[in-house]
This record gives structure tokens, C-alpha cells and sequence, in this order.
């Protein structure tokens, strides 16, 4: 078998073991040992297997503990897809575009639902964001977690955890390979408003406002790609 292979094939049984445990991140797994004689294989595969899954953050390894279920995060997916665009906005392409269009189709497709049904909880939280921005944005800048806690909040209500992480995944990879090429830095007082407009929108209950809302907020970002 070759090597490759047989790496894969001890991914493919230590991801079996945690699924037929029902581990969840954090659960510790087999010793390095253990696994050697439960899988029958040798050591070095075990090693390469687990790091390979640890890339992949389906592990964690903690030297001198032991290793254990990984966060499962879409840490990979980020890495993957912001080097993907900063490659290719190198090479003359739209890149920074496409990914801004992925997020802004996601969002403005989302936004209506929510308007429609935003808990008094979730209002409250989005407006504390706003605020918090306004009082950023005095000082000459929203800091870039205030604004993924916003749109991480946005979405909430929908109860989607996936769709949350794809969501969150998607603005962390525009705002890393942004941060990559450029010291860009938008007008804080237009973040502030035009975060504001999305509030006031779900606040009233009125999707359609909410839309153009979000697409406002993206013309924004728009116009700042092309001057890049």
C-alpha cells in the first residue's frame, strides 16, 4: 500500500472512532500506543494521520497530554479560501469580489427572514453592537471584532449553526486577504451608519428595507475594492 494511502486509510479509521463514540471537541481520543494496536498499523502512520487531521482541526494534539477531538472549526476553509483570492488578486482577477459577492448574496438572501421574525433579545444585542460602533467609530475606527460580532448576531434567530460558521467563515476570509493587500481603512462614521440602517430596518419589521440595507453596506465595500 502506498504511503499516501495507507495515511488516508488511518485518517479515515480514527475519524470512524470518534464517530462511532460520539465524541465531541474537547473528548479525549486513544493514546498514540493504543492506536498502534487497535488499527494494527505502524507508528510513523499513526503520526502522519494525526497530523494531517490536526490540520484539518478534526484533532488536537497536546504534547505531553495526550490527543483529543478538535474544534471542528472552518479554520481550513478560511486559510484555503483567503489564499485562494490573495493568489489570484495577484494574478490580475476579481478575487476580492467574488468573495465579497458570496457573502453579500448570502446576507441580502437572509436578511428578509430575519426582519420578519428578530427576537426583542437579538434586537437588543444588534443595537448594543451599533452603539458600541458609534462610540468606535468617535475614536476614528470600528474595530474589526465589533463588526463580526454584528453580523454573527444578525443571523442568529435562523438557528442555522452551519449556516453561521459558513457566514462568519466568509467575512473572515474577505477581511484576512483585505488586511493582506492593503492598509485600506473605511470611514468609521459610514460603518457606524450603515450598520445602523440595518437595525433600524429590522427594528420597523420591514425586510425590503433591510435588503437594500445590506446592499448598501456592500456598495460600500464595493467601491473601496475598486480603488484597490
Amino acid at each position: 500500500m502506498a504511503r499516501g494511502t495507507m495515511s488516508e486509510d488511518v485518517q479515515a479509521q480514527i475519524k470512524q472512532l470518534i464517530l462511532n463514540g460520539r465524541l465531541t471537541p474537547g473528548d479525549p481520543l486513544p493514546t498514540e500506543a493504543e492506536l498502534v494496536a487497535l488499527l494494527d498499523v505502524s507508528r510513523n502512520s499513526v503520526r502522519e494521520a494525526l497530523k494531517a487531521l490536526q490540520a484539518m482541526r478534526i484533532v488536537e494534539i497536546r504534547h505531553g497530554f495526550g490527543t483529543y477531538v478538535g474544534p471542528l472549526t472552518l479554520e481550513p476553509f478560511v486559510e484555503g479560501v483567503a489564499f485562494r483570492a490573495a493568489v489570484r488578486h495577484h494574478q490580475g482577477e476579481s478575487s476580492l469580489y467574488e468573495l465579497m459577492e458570496v457573502r453579500e448574496a448570502l446576507e441580502a438572501g437572509l436578511i428578509g427572514t430575519v426582519a420578519r421574525n428578530l427576537p426583542a433579545e437579538d434586537l437588543a444585542v444588534l443595537k448594543g453592537l451599533v452603539q458600541r460602533m458609534a462610540e468606535e467609530a468617535r475614536g476614528g475606527q470600528v474595530q474589526s471584532a465589533t463588526d463580526r460580532a454584528f453580523h454573527l448576531a444578525l443571523y442568529r434567530s435562523l438557528g442555522n449553526h452551519l449556516l453561521s460558521e459558513v457566514l462568519d467563515a466568509f467575512w473572515a476570509a474577505l477581511r484576512r486577504v483585505r488586511e493582506d493587500l492593503s492598509d485600506d481603512r473605511p470611514d468609521p462614521l459610514v460603518t457606524f451608519r450603515q450598520h445602523q440602517e440595518i437595525v433600524d430596518a429590522l427594528e420597523a419589521g420591514d425586510g425590503d428595507r433591510a435588503v437594500k440595507a445590506i446592499h448598501r453596506h456592500f456598495d460600500g465595500i464595493r467601491r473601496r475594492l475598486s480603488e484597490q
